[in-house]
C-alpha cells in the first residue's frame, strides 16, 4: 500500500488564541452543499497548566516570587489535505519552497480559524495573528494520522526576513509616537483605528469589510485632517477627497439589495487605503519624506 505524504506548516505562538485543542477541516465557500477541504488545522496547547486544570478557584495567601508565571503556547500545524505521490516530491517542495510565502499562507488560515471563532462565540478580544509573532514556524511532511499527531517525518525551521530588516529604521519613529501619546502630548485620531481595522480585513480577505470599514474610515479622516490646518498635508487631503466618492461606492457595492455580499473591486479598496495610510504616516513624520 503506496505510503499518503501531507505537507504541513507549524507555528508556536506563547498564547492561547482561543478556539479548544483538536482538529478544524476548512472547505472553500459552496453554499449548500459543502466544498472542497482546503486545510487541516491542528491545535494543541503545550508547556503549561490549563486554567480547567487549576487544584482549585478558592484564593489562599501564598509567597509571592520574581519568577515569571509559565505562559501556554499554542502549537498551530496546518496541513495541506492533498497528499504527494512520494517521499522524493515532499522532499523538493521542503527544499524550494517560499519561507515568506508559506508562513503568511499558513498565518492567513489560522487567521480565518480565529476569525470564525470569534464570530461563532461572540468573543471581541479573539484576534489575528502575524507571522512574525511566532516563537518558531517550521515547514515539513509526514504521514497523515502520524503528522495529526505531532510527528513528522522532515522538517526545516523557516527563518522570515523581514524581522530584521531596516528593524532600527522601522522601530524608531513609533517608539517616538507611542512616547507622545502615552505622555498626553498628543492624540490618536479615530481614523487611524478605522484604517487599521480596514487593513487587517483587506489582507485576510474580507473585502466587503474592508470595503465598508474604509467608508467610514474617509469619511472620519475628511473631518479631522482637515480640523488641524495643516498646510503640509493639504495635497494629501485634497488627494482623498477626490478618492472618496470612490470609496463610497464601492462600500454600497459590498452589500446589494438583497442583503448578500456584493461585488467589491478590490484594487479600488486597496489603493484608496494605500493612500489614506500614506497621508496619515505624513501627519507624524514631520521632517521625513513619505511615499
Amino acid at each position: 500500500m503506496a505510503i499518503r505524504v501531507f505537507t504541513f506548516v507549524q507555528m508556536e505562538l506563547p498564547w492561547e488564541l482561543g478556539p479548544a485543542d483538536g482538529r478544524y477541516l476548512l472547505r472553500t465557500k459552496g453554499g449548500l452543499d459543502n466544498g472542497e477541504p482546503e486545510h487541516v488545522v491542528v491545535l494543541s496547547t503545550v508547556g503549561a497548566k490549563r486554567r480547567g486544570m487549576l487544584e482549585s478557584r478558592r484564593p489562599r495567601m501564598r509567597d509571592t516570587s520574581a519568577q515569571p508565571a509559565t505562559v501556554p503556547i499554542t502549537r498551530v500545524t496546518v496541513i495541506d489535505p492533498i497528499s504527494l505521490s512520494s517521499v522524493a516530491q515532499a522532499r523538493a517542495w521542503l527544499e524550494q519552497l517560499d519561507p515568506e510565502a508559506e508562513a503568511r499562507s499558513a498565518a492567513n488560515v489560522l487567521n480565518r480559524v480565529l476569525s470564525a471563532h470569534r464570530i461563532a462565540g461572540a468573543s471581541p478580544y479573539i484576534h489575528e495573528i502575524a507571522p512574525e509573532q511566532a516563537l518558531v514556524i517550521r515547514a515539513g511532511y509526514g504521514e497523515g494520522e502520524l503528522l495529526a499527531d505531532g510527528l513528522w517525518t522532515s522538517a526545516r525551521e523557516l527563518v522570515l526576513s523581514q524581522k530584521r530588516r531596516g528593524r532600527r529604521a522601522m522601530v524608531l519613529r513609533p517608539q517616538e509616537r507611542l512616547a507622545v501619546l502615552l505622555s498626553g502630548r498628543g492624540e490618536a485620531l479615530l481614523c487611524e483605528e478605522l484604517a487599521l481595522r480596514a487593513r487587517l480585513d483587506l489582507d485576510q480577505g474580507r473585502r466587503e469589510l474592508a470595503a465598508i470599514g474604509l467608508e467610514r474610515a474617509y469619511a472620519t479622516a475628511l473631518l479631522e485632517l482637515p480640523a488641524e490646518r495643516r498646510d503640509d498635508l493639504s495635497a494629501r487631503i485634497e488627494e482623498l477627497r477626490e478618492l472618496a466618492p470612490g470609496v463610497e461606492e464601492t462600500a454600497r457595492a459590498a452589500i446589494d439589495a438583497a442583503g448578500r455580499p456584493g461585488d467589491v473591486q478590490e484594487p479600488v479598496v486597496r489603493h484608496a487605503l494605500e493612500r489614506l495610510e500614506a497621508a496619515l504616516r505624513a501627519r507624524t513624520a514631520v521632517g521625513f519624506s513619505v511615499q
